[in-house]
């Protein structure tokens, strides 16, 4: 399989050369595309030093700080387009480790159209997180799943590896979501196709250079939107046609 591993990077001058480091030794036939997005702090000026070094390792420069999403978007856009076969979500911070990649590449060499790397199934931990982090994203995860119908139990876990053709299943010019609320949305839209999601247990760790991205109004906006999804897909099952989706 060829596999494309998509890290978005917002000032993550510290972190990235770590991460790039272990996540080329874990995985050296995958390929690298660090989707950048205008970091002030010279991010992406450091990606094209990769870049220029090493083939594997590619850039994609964006106009500014758009969203977690937006830039997972493009990089999923990107990695289709050059025909790869897997693509992965997978942090700058090295709280997603590279060196669990393969377990996930497994499970969908396995069968798994999306392998997500999951925090809250046996075997899977978080290190270093305080206990409100663990409290907010349990308890994020708990409301989405009851609100949309679904088992993951890590429905907002960030560390993912699609089949090609599950992403091309999806219609991914109407994913809107920015922030913390995006993984939730994908993880739904597979799950509505009925396409197999598997949860490799993982142990992330909390980042240990930059700062976090997470804010209230990140997590405020995913909650408005799961909300919002769930209420619409139980009233169109109870109405059907008669009141259609907004």
């Amino acid at each position: 399989m060829r596999v494309l591993t998509i890290i978005p990077t917002y000032n993550e001058l510290e972190s990235l050369p770590k991460t790039l480091a272990r996540l080329r030794a874990a995985v050296p036939h995958a390929d690298v595309l660090i989707a950048d997005d205008n970091s002030p702090d010279g991010t992406g000026a450091l990606a094209d030093e990769f870049a220029a070094s090493d083939p594997n390792v590619h850039v994609l420069h964006r106009r500014g700080k758009e969203g977690l999403g937006a830039a997972y978007l493009a990089g999923f856009a990107w990695g289709l387009d050059a025909g790869y076969d897997v693509l992965v979500e997978m942090d700058a911070d090295g709280s997603h480790q590279p060196e669990q990649l393969p377990m996930l590449l497994d499970a969908v060499e396995q069968g798994a159209d999306l392998a997500l790397g999951s925090r809250w199934v046996p075997g899977g931990k978080v290190v270093n997180w305080p206990l409100h982090r663990k409290l907010l994203s349990r308890g994020g995860s708990v409301y989405s799943r009851m609100l949309l119908g679904v088992s993951v139990r890590d429905i907002t876990g960030g560390y993912r590896a699609f089949r090609r053709s599950t992403l091309e299943a999806l219609d991914l010019a109407k994913v809107d979501s920015v922030g913390y609320g995006f993984q939730v949305d994908m993880l739904w839209r597979v799950a509505q196709l009925g396409l197999r999601i598997v949860e490799v247990p993982i142990t992330f760790v909390e980042r240990e250079f930059g700062a976090s991205k997470m804010s209230g109004n990140i997590v405020q906006e995913a909650m408005v939107n799961v909300t919002k999804w769930g209420l619409t897909a139980r009233w169109n099952k109870l109405f059907g046609a008669k009141f259609p989706k907004k």
